[in-house]
């Protein structure tokens, strides 16, 4: 993947915020752009076909993971999600960094294909302040919300597979700190490397570049 773009890639339970901070960032970050993803479930009152999602038929779903189009896929709630890979190669081709916005589950599928992506968590304080925004909230009934919290500590509890945590108890101090992520995450050395591959080539001893 070092010849196409970086893959920022940030997850997070339900109520952590995630949107929010993601909206934020790409207004921050104009070589980031979000990959919008597939869905199977209805459009829900004021989104808008290719922005939120792109909602489409399970039947549509179904043959698209049948001839490998995604680069992720998950069942969530009773319907599918996924990334498709053209949209996330269309958009390198353009120049652009891709950011996903996708659960614990296509998290995992898409670490394991780029190994060299940028997996952010995002951790509500705590389960008690996760409870509080997600009855602020008021969309959601009583069931939904607790079944909501148990998977939010399911997924809390795989934190461990993200090389990134941040913490979304103040909103301007979590923004800050996933910017500095996105800044610093093409600096890394295997990415420098491969760019600056001429330079490090007459700067060494004997015009080599180590893994």
């Amino acid at each position: 993947m070092l010849n196409d773009g970086e893959l920022y890639l940030i997850a997070a339970p339900s109520g952590a915020g995630k949107t929010s901070l993601m909206k934020a960032l790409l207004t921050r970050c104009p070589r980031l752009a979000l990959s919008v993803s597939d869905t199977t479930r209805p459009a829900r009152a004021g989104e808008v076909d290719g922005e939120q999602y792109h909602f489409v038929s399970p039947a549509e779903f179904e043959l698209g993971v049948e001839k490998g189009d995604y680069l992720e896929h998950a069942q969530v709630y009773g319907h599918y999600y996924g990334t498709r890979r053209d949209r996330v190669a269309a958009l390198w081709a353009e120049g652009r960094d891709v950011l996903l916005e996708i659960d614990v589950q296509g998290a995992e599928q898409v670490a394991r294909s780029h190994p060299d992506l940028c997996s952010i968590f995002i951790l509500p304080p705590s389960l008690d302040v996760l409870a509080e925004r997600l009855n602020r909230r008021g969309s959601d009934a009583p069931e939904v919300i607790e079944r909501r919290l148990k998977a939010a500590r399911s997924e809390i509890a795989a934190f461990g597979r993200f090389r990134w945590l941040v913490v979304n108890d103040e909103f301007d101090r979590a923004l800050a700190e996933i910017m500095a992520i996105v800044t610093a995450w093409p600096l890394r050395r295997e990415r420098q490397a491969h760019r600056l591959a001429k330079v490090l080539a007459e700067q060494t001893v004997d015009g080599t570049i180590g893994d």
